[in-house]
């Protein structure tokens, strides 16, 4: 299994006042959320490889 360690510099680097991307302060929040929009871009990313594929 693959264990990510906590993304520092994107929590870092979180734009400020961005309506679409809201400024999260908890880390363990911030972490959660990052993993998941990392899953749906892995997913994505799955599912155009396999439309090229077809």
């Amino acid at each position: 299994m693959l264990k990510l360690q906590f993304p520092l510099w994107q929590y870092l680097n979180q734009p400020l006042f961005h309506i679409a991307c809201p400024l999260i302060l908890n880390p363990r929040r911030y972490s959660y959320y990052y993993r998941v929009a990392l899953l749906e871009r892995c997913l994505m990313q799955g599912c155009e490889s396999q439309e090229h594929r077809d």
